[in-house]
C-alpha cells in the first residue's frame, strides 16, 4: 500500500466532487466526502474488479446503497478509467447518464440506488445467486449509518446470517448525520456491534477515513474462517476534507457557492 499515493488520490476525488456539485448546484457533498477513502480502499486494494471489462462474470460486486452520495462513486470511477474524466463535467445534467443518484447506466455501476434500505436486499439476492452456483466472487453493499432506520436491512441482516452468507460484505459508512439531524437523535442505533453479533455477523469497526486500518479490518475479516457474514462499521466524518463542511447537517442540502467553493479547493489543494 502506498499510503501517499492514496492521499493524492483522496483529494483528487474530493475536488472532483465538489467542482461537480458547485457546477451542477446539486446536494449531498457532505454524504459523498464521508466515504472517499473506504471506496477508495474496496476499488485500489479490495474488489477483483477490472475498467476494462466491466461485465467479467468473476468480478466482485459492489453495491453503493447510499445512492445519493453519486459523485463519490462517479469521481472514482472516471479517475480509474471506467469511462472518461470529462464525462463528470455533464454530472445532472439534462440528458447524462450521470444522475444525481446512483446510475446502472453509468460503466462499472452493479445497480442504480437512491431508494434507501434496497441495496442490502439485492445484494443478499446476488450473493445468494454466487452461493447457490459455487462462485468465488464477493458481493459488497454500502449503506450509510441512517439508511439503517429502514427495516428492509433488518430483515436482509437476519436472512443473511441464517443463509450463513460467508460472500456477502456489509460496510457502514457511519458519519452520524442523516436527513433530519444526528442518527443519534432521530434513532439510537449503537451498540451497533453488539447488535450484528448478535444478529450472527462477524464485526470489525474501524477509523473510516484510515486507509491502513481499512485495510487491515477487511483482511481480519475475511481471515476468519466462518460461515458468517462480514461487516465493517466506517466511523466517519460527514463533509471529511473541507473544515467547514466537517460535520454540519446543511452540506446534506446545500451546494456551495462561489465563496464556499473557493475556500473549500483552497482547502483540498494544500
Amino acid at each position: 500500500m502506498d499510503k501517499k499515493e492514496l492521499i493524492i488520490l483522496s483529494k483528487k476525488i474530493r475536488k472532483d466532487i465538489l467542482r461537480m456539485t458547485y457546477d451542477a448546484q446539486a446536494s449531498h457533498i457532505g454524504s459523498s466526502f464521508s466515504m472517499v477513502e473506504l471506496i477508495i480502499v474496496l476499488y485500489k486494494l479490495i474488489l477483483k474488479n477490472n475498467s476494462k471489462k466491466t461485465n467479467d462474470p468473476n468480478r466482485d460486486r459492489l453495491i453503493v446503497s447510499k445512492g445519493h452520495a453519486c459523485t463519490a462513486l462517479y469521481a472514482l470511477l472516471a479517475e480509474l478509467g471506467y469511462f472518461k474524466k470529462e464525462l463528470l463535467k455533464k454530472y445532472a445534467k439534462n440528458g447524462s447518464v450521470l444522475m444525481s443518484h446512483i446510475s446502472s447506466e453509468v460503466p462499472g455501476v452493479e445497480f442504480s440506488t437512491g431508494s434507501l434500505g434496497h441495496g442490502l436486499p439485492v445484494g443478499l439476492g446476488i450473493a445468494l445467486f454466487a452461493k447457490k452456483n459455487n462462485e468465488k466472487w464477493k458481493t459488497f453493499v454500502l449503506l450509510s449509518d441512517g439508511e439503517l432506520n429502514e427495516g428492509s436491512n433488518w430483515e436482509a441482516f437476519m436472512m443473511a446470517a441464517h443463509l450463513k452468507m460467508d460472500n456477502l460484505v456489509v460496510i457502514i459508512d457511519n458519519n452520524k448525520l442523516q436527513a433530519l439531524g444526528f442518527a443519534k437523535d432521530v434513532i439510537e442505533m449503537e451498540p451497533l456491534e453488539d447488535k450484528f453479533k448478535a444478529f450472527g455477523w462477524e464485526v470489525a469497526r474501524v477509523d473510516g477515513h484510515d486507509f491502513q486500518k481499512i485495510y487491515s479490518s477487511f483482511q481480519g475479516l475475511f481471515s476468519k474462517k466462518s460461515s458468517k457474514p462480514k461487516v465493517l462499521i466506517a466511523d466517519t466524518i460527514k463533509g471529511k476534507g473541507v473544515s467547514f463542511m466537517e460535520n454540519e447537517l446543511f452540506w446534506h442540502y446545500r451546494s456551495p457557492d462561489d465563496d464556499e467553493y473557493n475556500r473549500a479547493l483552497e482547502e483540498l489543494n494544500k
